[in-house]
């Protein structure tokens, strides 16, 4: 499979995840949170479908399209897990994540994936959804939307 094929696939997994856990939580109260903005597609995708709901933002940096800018009191800029404290000891809940960090390396994206999943289910409401393009660990894994291929995109309960 050529690697745009495989971007089309992953683009395509990660849209229809994520309608699908905006439906899943529909009963559920609380907020959505995009852990990786990057260029700031999939925020604007989340504001889109859960314009119902505060979306916030966790990342190093703010450099996604400008017609992405989350407002600033959304953006928690800097290393994810002191936002996710931060987050959490705001007393903000989380019903839909979107996990989306990574270097580009398997090793070290399955790593982090995994040390960041404590800090992750901290601020997840119970029964909240979380999409992630890595494995993370402490969660019910979820059979996601049909037509995902396994292993493409993960679905987690919290």
């Amino acid at each position: 499979m050529s690697r745009l094929d495989s971007m089309l696939r992953r683009l395509t997994a990660q849209r229809d995840g994520l309608n699908w856990a905006a439906k899943m939580i529909a009963s559920l109260e609380g907020d959505v949170l995009d852990l990786g903005l990057g260029n700031g597609r999939t925020y604007d995708h989340l504001r889109e479908t859960c314009a119902d709901r505060r979306v916030w933002v966790i990342d190093r940096v703010l450099q996604c399209h400008p017609s992405c800018v989350p407002p600033a009191e959304n953006f928690l800029q800097g290393e994810a897990e002191p936002m996710l404290d931060r987050l959490a000891l705001s007393g903000h809940r989380i019903a839909l994540a979107h996990y989306d960090f990574g270097f580009g390396v398997k090793e070290k994206d399955l790593a982090e994936a995994v040390a960041m999943s404590p800090a992750v289910a901290k601020v997840m409401v119970k029964g909240g959804i979380i999409v992630s393009g890595q494995p993370l660990v402490g969660f019910e894994e979820l059979t996601g939307p049909e037509g995902i291929p396994p292993g493409r995109y993960q679905f987690y309960r919290a």
